[in-house]
């Protein structure tokens, strides 16, 4: 799974993540604080306020949450049009309280940018547009158009007008900046949160078939013995009803039968029984195994494998880890579908680490992405040329994403680079011009130091 469908990860499918109850409480809130504080300016300020159409505005929004709460279920989830209409009505609300009360002379008026940011960080970005220019042709309106708020000894209470000015062009950048951030902000985490699910089903796809090709071959092993048997036995049977044509013809389609058997198992599992041992396997082995999907798509494949200067001489032998197999594989197959003719695969270690480094002679990595490669659904203007060589892809790096958080789950740490500079001509260019990505792990992580480390084999049982 080195690509996803557009369609099944996408950013702005979630408004229908909004829960009714989680607005319910919301407005509650507000409808708790607007009450108090309608109370205090009357009470304690003797502000001269409309205090019964207030009440009355503070009302409807109450008597609105009391329906929303008898209409629908508590596990009411909104579609985006019910949550655009709610937040409109919110903004309606809020705006009739302030004109009421002063407009913008009332420092409450900052409570106008709650609807928008909820809109920014939960719905669709035409929604989010949409309240944006709502809220701020309602602070416009408000700057121009309120009930003046009046003192006990009927002053009125009014900001300077640079101060309201600046106040107005405050809220209007602040519904811009806060709804900007805060889009910016859920949109990665969606982001993030469907890219961390793909990679989770990939791991799964690859556990299950390791799984499977355990079963397979632990029951290939095990059926070899009676197989064996009942060959013999049949050949044995032959040879003595060999005056008796009809059944040894019986006897020899019984030993074929056993034959078909055998190389039936042998071809659903060439691992052979699945004892812990074979959890592990040289380096040189699980590289192979991570490239063999794409060794025969046009492409070479050369395996520089050996020791790192000062290294010893022996190949370490490393985990047969899903996360390992099917991060190199996805890298692989990266280098395999961007060259031109040639993928290099070179592994090295020391005492202390293990490195695998995998370049091509493609065009390389596009300079304006290559410090956000490993980032889920990384988009770029691609060229006809890169469309050409891909075209059912449409380039989102969620297999890069894939295969960087599966090896980093592992203890590896990934560095990408371009083999050369892409200015450079063809002549100037190295064999190994194209993307070189190097995957380094200590060597303790994916390398048991002895058979200790892998327990007893499990016995199987029939």
């Amino acid at each position: 799974m080195t690509q996803a469908d557009p369609g099944l990860f996408h950013s702005d499918t979630s408004s229908d993540w909004v829960r009714l109850r989680t607005l319910i409480m919301l407005r509650w809130m507000a409808i708790a604080g607007q009450a108090l504080a309608i109370t205090v300016a009357d009470r304690v300020f003797h502000l001269q306020i409309d205090t019964g159409l207030c009440y009355v505005v503070v009302l409807a929004s109450m008597v609105a949450n009391l329906g929303a709460i008898f209409v629908y279920p508590k596990t009411k989830r909104l579609a985006e049009y019910e949550t655009m209409i709610m937040l409109l009505f919110d903004l309606g609300q809020l705006t009739l309280l302030l004109f009421l009360t002063g407009g913008l002379n009332n420092p409450f008026a900052l409570l106008i940018l709650a609807p928008v940011t909820i809109s920014a960080s939960a719905l669709h970005l035409r929604t989010t547009i949409l309240l944006g220019l709502v809220a701020i042709a309602l602070i416009s309106f408000l700057s121009y158009f309120h009930l003046h708020l009046l003192t006990a000894d009927g002053s009125v209470l009014e900001v300077p007008a640079i101060f309201h000015f600046g106040f107005w062009a405050a809220l209007v950048i602040g519904i811009v900046f806060i709804a900007l951030y805060s889009r910016r902000v859920a949109t990665e985490a969606r982001t993030m949160s469907d890219a961390l699910l793909a990679t989770q089903m990939a791991l799964a796809r690859e556990q299950k078939l390791t799984d499977l090709g355990g079963v397979v071959a632990a029951a290939a092993h095990e059926l070899g013995t009676p197989l064996a048997t009942i060959k013999l036995v049949s050949s044995e049977l032959m040879e003595e009803l060999a005056d008796r044509p009809e059944l040894a013809e019986d006897a020899r389609l019984v030993r074929d039968q056993a034959d078909r058997c055998r190389d039936i198992l042998r071809s659903m599992g060439r691992a052979g029984k699945d004892d812990l041992q074979l959890r592990i396997a040289p380096l040189a082995a699980v590289i192979r195994e991570a490239a063999e999907p794409h060794m025969d798509r046009g492409k070479q494949i050369h395996f520089n494998i050996g020791p790192a200067p000062g290294g010893d001489e022996g190949q370490p032998s490393v985990r047969r880890q899903p996360e390992i197999i099917h991060g190199l594989r996805n890298l692989i197959q990266n280098a395999v579908d961007f060259a031109r003719s040639t993928v290099w695969v070179d592994a090295e270690w020391n005492d202390r680490a293990i490195t695998i480094r995998i370049a091509d002679d493609g065009p390389g990595y596009p300079p304006q992405i290559i410090g956000r490669i490993g980032d889920p659904f990384v988009r770029w203007r691609s060229s006809a040329e890169d469309r050409s060589q891909r075209p059912e892809y449409e380039g989102m790096g969620l297999g890069l994403f894939i295969a960087k958080t599966l090896l980093e789950r592992t203890g590896a740490e990934l560095s990408f680079a371009n083999g050369t500079d892409p200015f450079l001509t063809e002549e100037e260019r190295p064999m190994r011009s194209g993307a070189i990505v190097a995957a380094v792990w200590p060597r303790g992580r994916i390398s048991p130091e002895s058979r200790e480390a892998l327990g007893e084999n499990q016995q199987i049982r029939s």
